[in-house]
């Protein structure tokens, strides 16, 4: 009898702790993430005063000004116990290699500490307005991975648009190197007449070996930092001609006649792929579409599929699958060139 007692008390009990614990978890991760962001701007004042004290201020620089304290640090060391606990995870060390590849000084620790403190927030002030725990989740979870996915997104259109410009880097330094200068004058010749991202990560490789690093070396974190397959194929043709000697500008323009070839190759691809594309996209919003007229028709037949167990477990089955076939389609269409 106590036993059954017991069972009967433990949900009441269960709900009265995360009723209590929620909202508490919150608004100390919420404090915990304004003290960072307060910190971060502190931090950043007290920088530009130092910098007046100086005789100068950054926000005067010209654009075009190489000083290299305009490369700013990308790893921020983790500040606090739970960035510590974070910055031991092997997804933190990925998260910081695309913040850096997607040029945003920021760390990837104190990211997703202040990320972790927004979704606790959110989950403790849906839950206290007794919002449907599926809601409730489901704004919790996309506030965490919509941000991070973002991220991602720009990380892979900042290093498309390099593998775009690198015939161009190609070409520029293969002429420099033919009128006399130094491969490490032609980076900086790069950097300076080449936007981000090729501006930026050549001038990184000029500055890196103006302050003492050897050239081999900052090619080869050019390599490990960008990791792009013709970056390395760059840096792998320099590192042999640097041992073995020939004539680099020659092979500049191979590379870069090469990757011209495959650019114009992969745009005939997504040309005559074009077509499976779109069939994918219209396949995946079609039942969507279907589901939102069914609603305005026929509104009592279409909630069957959210108010009845059945109905919801063949929603939840068609969600799925749909799923599953754009990903087929994604991966039959996508032809790696």
């Amino acid at each position: 009898m106590i036993p059954h007692v017991l069972a009967l008390e433990t949900p009441a009990l269960l709900k009265s702790i995360l009723f209590l614990g929620l909202p508490l978890a919150g608004s100390l991760l919420l404090a915990y993430g304004v003290y960072n962001a307060a910190f971060d701007l502190r931090r950043g004042a007290r920088k530009k005063i130092i910098d007046r004290l100086k005789g100068g201020w950054a926000g005067h620089k010209k654009q075009d000004d190489l000083d290299f304290a305009d490369f700013r640090k990308r790893t921020v060391e983790a500040v606090g116990f739970l960035a510590k606990a974070f910055a031991k995870w092997s997804f933190t060390a990925r998260f910081q290699r695309a913040l850096d590849q997607a040029n945003i000084p920021w760390s990837a620790a104190q990211t997703l500490v202040n990320l972790t403190a927004i979704t606790s927030a959110l989950l403790a002030g849906l839950f206290v307005l007794r919002v449907s725990p599926l809601v409730t989740f489901g704004v919790a979870a996309g506030a965490f991975i919509l941000p991070i996915a973002y991220l991602f997104r720009r990380r892979k259109k900042r290093l498309k648009k390099l593998a775009e410009q690198l015939p161009d880097v190609f070409e520029l330094l293969s002429q420099a190197l033919r009128a006399g200068h130094s491969l490490a004058s032609g980076m900086q010749l790069i950097a300076k007449q080449l936007p981000d991202p090729a501006g930026t990560e050549f001038g990184r490789v000029f500055h890196e070996q103006n302050l003492g690093v050897k050239i081999d070396d900052a090619l080869r974190n050019l390599a490990e930092r960008v990791d792009v397959l013709d970056v390395r194929f760059f840096v792998t043709a320099v590192l042999i001609q640097r041992q073995v000697g020939g004539d680099l500008a020659e092979v500049l323009d191979k590379i870069g006649s090469v990757i011209r070839e495959r650019i114009k190759l992969f745009g005939t691809v997504q040309a005559l792929t074009a077509e499976g594309r779109l069939s994918g996209y219209v396949l995946l919003a079609l039942p969507l579409l279907v589901f939102l007229a069914m609603l305005k028709v026929n509104s009592e037949y279409a909630m069957m599929l959210l108010t009845d167990p059945i109905g919801k477990l063949m929603l939840a089955a068609a969600i799925v699958m749909q799923l599953m076939g754009w990903m087929m389609i994604k991966k039959i269409v996508n032809i790696k060139v």
